[in-house]
């Protein structure tokens, strides 16, 4: 199992060096886990609902927030199939999403919010879908990407909607080859926006998550996000809190760290 190295704080993270994890592999031992502290000045945090990046994200945003990087959210769609109150009618779902991703959103920091306005639930990794995340990646210029995973968890099942497949595959096209190629969609460069390379990509709920956020001090700024989310009722049998601090602490185990310390948990893949 992975050992802590490092100073221990809010903005810290691990991930593994896998060159280093072959070579260990191959003597047949497992190495310690070195420690990644520098947090990029703009990061985009691409989403299918509002309320993803607040679940699997949220902690780690406020960390990097009081690290003084810049972030901003792509919301795909508007969670218009959401809620859960039959008499609010469906037309008014979109407008109290939005409202409600804004609130969150400025619980850990962010200010910086994006709505494309797809139809919640029905969501494809269309070229359409394809050229809009470039779009955005190239008027953000962001260094990291945070997306969905494109691989389906199926012992977390309920972590791998349909829209957080296809929105997570767009993404990752949009990173490469769409974003950085100044020939795709060419109507992005005709309208003045430049190819732009991002440095890496971080998924969230993923199958191959090897690195981690601590987020035992942001924690609260993640449950105010999360409550901020009343039409979907995110705390509606009053334990949000234990089951987040139960998903959070079997991250922190995983990444061998002690007791009482919480981790969100990513794949971290460089793309630049």
């Amino acid at each position: 199992m992975p050992a802590r190295l490092g100073p221990s704080g809010p903005s810290r993270l691990v991930s593994p060096d896998w060159a280093s994890i072959a070579a260990a592999v191959w003597c047949g031992r497992f190495p310690a886990v070195a420690p990644h502290e520098d947090v990029p000045g703009q990061i985009l945090i691409i989403t299918a609902h509002p309320d993803d990046v607040d679940f699997g994200a949220a902690g780690s945003v406020a960390t990097w927030t009081e690290a003084g990087a810049h972030v901003t959210y792509c919301v795909v769609t508007d969670g218009d199939a959401g809620g859960f109150d039959p008499a609010v009618a469906r037309r008014e779902i979109a407008g109290i999403r939005r409202a409600e991703q804004t609130a969150a959103a400025a619980a850990v920091g962010v200010s910086d919010l994006i709505f494309l306005g797809y139809p919640d639930g029905r969501l494809e990794a269309s070229l359409d879908l394809r050229r809009d995340l470039a779009r955005v990646i190239r008027q953000v210029r962001p260094e990291r990407v945070v997306c969905p995973s494109p691989e389906r968890m199926w012992d977390r099942v309920f972590a791998s909607h349909p829209d957080h497949l296809a929105a997570g595959e767009a993404a990752i096209c949009a990173v490469y080859p769409d974003a950085r190629n100044p020939f795709a969609f060419p109507e992005l460069l005709q309208s003045g926006l430049e190819a732009h390379v991002v440095k890496d990509v971080w998924v969230m709920a993923s199958p191959r998550a090897a690195t981690y956020v601590d987020v035992t001090m942001t924690f609260p700024k993640k449950l105010a996000a999360l409550r901020a989310h009343v039409s979907q009722e995110t705390d509606r049998d009053g334990k949000l809190e234990e089951r987040l601090l139960g998903w959070l602490t079997s991250n922190a185990r995983l990444a061998g760290w002690p007791e009482g310390q919480l981790a969100e948990s990513f794949f971290r893949l460089e793309t630049g």
